[in-house]
């Protein structure tokens, strides 16, 4: 069986999140949610559960949650397919009322922008061309 990741993220408005990551084109698993969680898929083995502050606490016992708008607890980095990808998840996000947290990096073979979302959660969307990767970097691999 292949390793699953299921990260978890406090957020402010359940309801809300879900429209604006479904606006950046994800989707959720029915079987895990409710009024306090969502599944958001990522892909065939990634996850994201989006939990309600409240409920967030309750695995928690004894400390606080970030406030993601004023601290960092993660950077989250996604692939995309193309430059087109990450320029469009960047676009849909700032419709969706995130912002860009990061202008574009272009390192030639490796472009990438960063959002933050509407719970201030930073999210680093990458497109990486292996085949135009630098040979010395090749050879570490």
């Amino acid at each position: 069986m292949a390793r699953q990741i299921f990260v978890n993220l406090a957020v402010n408005d359940l309801k809300k999140t879900i429209e604006f990551f479904t606006r950046l084109g994800f989707k959720f698993n029915p079987q895990f949610t409710d009024e306090n969680a969502t599944c958001m898929i990522i892909g065939k083995d990634s996850f994201v559960m989006l939990l309600v502050e409240k409920f967030f606490k309750t695995f928690l016992p004894g400390k606080d949650i970030c406030d993601a708008r004023k601290s960092a607890e993660a950077l989250l980095a996604l692939s995309a397919e193309s430059r087109e990808e990450v320029d469009e998840m960047v676009s849909n996000a700032i419709a969706a009322g995130g912002t860009e947290y990061r202008t574009a990096q272009d390192h030639g073979w490796m472009y990438s922008r960063a959002l933050q979302d509407i719970n201030g959660h930073i999210w680093e969307v990458v497109y990486m061309d292996e085949s135009a990767m630098p040979e010395e970097m090749r050879k570490k691999g």
